[in-house]
Order: C-alpha cells, then structure tokens, then sequence
C-alpha cells in the first residue's frame, strides 16, 4: 500500500490541489460567513414560514445541513429540491433559493425558471452563470460566492450564507459566536489531519487506510443524517470509490435483516457510524446494538464521535457537524491517494454532461 507519510505522493497525483482546498475550510468558512452576514434582503423576506433549496451535488449539501440543523425550529420549514420542478406547493410564504456553484446546472435553471413565474420570495447563491444572468434581470437578490474550486471543496460557501440568511432574517441568533467556535475547532484538527501529521497520530490516514479496496456504508442519525451523505459523495467524488449511506432509526426495520447475503461480505464492506452525544438517547442505544448485529455477521465497523463529543452540553450541533465533514473530508483525499488518482477531475460527470447537452 502507497505511504501516506511520502509527501512527494501529493506533489505527484493531487495536480489539482484538492488537499489545499480542504486545508483552506476553516478560512472558507469564516470569509462566507463575514461576507453573508453583510447580504441585506427585502424586509417581506422575513414573512416567510418555509424555505426551499434548489441543488445538487456540491451545491445542495448546505442546504441538507442547513435543514438539520434548523429542524427544532417553528420555522420556517427547509427543504433542498434535487428536480427539474419546483414544488406545486410554493407559494407567496415561500423564500426559493436557487444554489448552484457554477449557476448552469439544468435542473436548479429549470425549477427556478418556475418560480420567477409564480408570487414567492427568491434568491440566487451562485459564481455566476445563467443563474445569475435570470436573478438579475428579474431583480432577484443575488449573493455571489468569490471562491475558486470545484463545487464539492467550496462547503463553506455552500452552508456559511444560507446560516448568515437564516440569521438575517431573524430566524436564527447567536450564530456568529457559533461560527467563531467551529472555525478555531477547524483549524486545530485540520493541523491533525493534514499531509504532514504522520499516520500513527492521524485518524483520517488510519482511517483511509482501513477503507482502500472496501465497499463504504456510513451510518448517520439526526443532525449527522447529512453527514453521513457527504462522505458517501465525497467518497464517490474524491476517491473514486463505491459508498453509501443509510440513517438511523430507519435502517433498524429493514438493512439490519442485510448482513446475511450475499456470503462473503464481510471482506468487501465497511460500515462508518457517525455520531455524537447529543442525539436522541434510544438512537444512540440502537447503534450499539446494530454494531453488535455486524458483529454478529463478521462486517467489519467503527464508531466516529464528534471530537465534542465529550462535551455535548457546551458544544454546538455546528461544530459537531463541521468536525465530522471535515474528517470525511480527509478521509476522502487520502482514499483517492491509495487509489492513485488525482481527486479533482470527475471525467463521468463531464460525459454525462456531455451527453445531454447533445440530447442522446
């Protein structure tokens, strides 16, 4: 197996700079943040009682974030659109914001063309594009991301403004203290987990290291739900690598009667709970007793607990987010290392792009 200690391995396979990107979140964050909190919206915008994200991909996951970590307010309700059409129930109480890194992404472009037609609030998050081009020509409040990299490495500036809206619009408070929290939290494990910390003190090259040649599955509950989705994709995107994701309580009435078949599993699979102290108790006892089941059927398994863990009654549910996408994150990169392949191009999605773009 390729040592992850050799720096020369990145200077070789990651020609894109994926690993600076992912060292560079926690300033990310703080800049989307600064940035967003200024953004100022029309006073209506605070009327509404739901909030609907168009997305995907890279683009989408602020939004899954964002629904997490707003799901015990009254409102209003979050929800992320991954369609070519907007929900038949928007209305006028309804703020659609139209998220899309590039701004040309087909689906967002075709459910936002929708909601320029109807009487309800909107908003671009966006580098530019046709996105945008549509906001500013039908006066639509637009904030513009100024961030150089591929969709899935601009995290900050996917979840920062959507929290900074959500807080300009009175929804949330105290957010800046919270952000000022995670981004220090950030910085200190992105030191633990970068190239030059060797692997015996670095849990995401341990961790990676486990992963190679495996078929992933993540395991996430409550405000981890989303987590667990960004490994699978940033999985998938950065190591080129099967994964998947599945949530808890839900999997307890139907994956756990899995393990069985096909036989021989057991040397293909790895499963990743994600999870931290603040979820429902009885969740919490169900991933213990789930893990005894994939003991039970020889599948390997670990548990990964918010480095807040310990602290739960102190610790925001964005900091235990955060801490948990960045090591996934990591983890992610140095798969694609041992898989040798630089993590930055996604040649797939550029031919089905492609494709239908030329309609066949």
């Amino acid at each position: 197996m390729l040592n992850l200690d050799d720096q020369s391995v990145y200077a070789s396979l990651d020609k894109s700079g994926m690993g600076p990107q992912i060292r560079g979140l926690p300033g990310q964050c703080r800049r989307a943040w600064d940035r967003a909190s200024l953004l100022k919206l029309p006073a209506d915008y605070s009327q509404v009682d739901k909030v609907v994200i168009l997305g995907l991909g890279g683009s989408a996951i602020g939004g899954d974030l964002l629904r997490g970590l707003t799901s015990s307010l009254s409102r209003p309700l979050v929800m992320v659109q991954r369609e070519y059409n907007l929900p038949a129930w928007v209305d006028e109480k309804t703020l659609v914001i139209g998220a899309s890194y590039s701004g040309n992404t087909e689906e967002t472009l075709s459910a936002f063309s929708q909601a320029l037609k109807i009487n309800c609030k909107k908003l671009v998050v966006s580098t530019g594009g046709r996105l945008t081009e549509l906001a500013r020509q039908n006066s639509v409040p637009v904030f513009v991301i100024e961030h150089v990299s591929p969709p899935r490495a601009a995290l900050g500036y996917s979840l920062l403004p959507l929290l900074a809206i959500m807080q300009n619009l009175g929804f949330l408070s105290g957010e800046a203290a919270e952000v000022d929290g995670m981004v220090s939290a950030l910085e200190t494990m992105c030191r633990s987990w970068q190239e030059d910390s060797p692997q015996d003190h670095n849990q995401a090259k341990t961790l990676a290291a486990r992963l190679y040649g495996k078929i992933v599955v993540i395991y996430g509950a409550g405000i981890l739900t989303d987590v667990a989705r960004r490994w699978k994709t940033q999985i998938n995107e950065n190591s080129k690598q099967w994964a998947f994701f599945e949530t808890l309580p839900e999997l307890n009435h139907n994956a756990v009667l899995g393990y069985r078949y096909p036989t021989g599993s057991s040397g293909l699979v790895y499963v990743l709970f994600l999870r931290c102290q603040s979820l429902h108790p009885r969740t919490l006892i169900r991933y213990n007793i789930t893990g005894e089941l994939l003991e039970k059927s020889g599948i390997p398994y670990q548990y990964l607990d918010s480095q807040d863990s310990q602290d739960s009654q102190g610790s925001s549910g964005l900091k235990h987010v955060m801490d948990l996408l960045l090591l996934g994150d990591w983890v992610s990169y140095y798969l694609a290392m041992l898989n040798g392949i630089d993590p930055s191009p996604v040649p797939e999605i550029d031919l089905l792009k492609k494709r239908l773009a030329e309609g066949k």
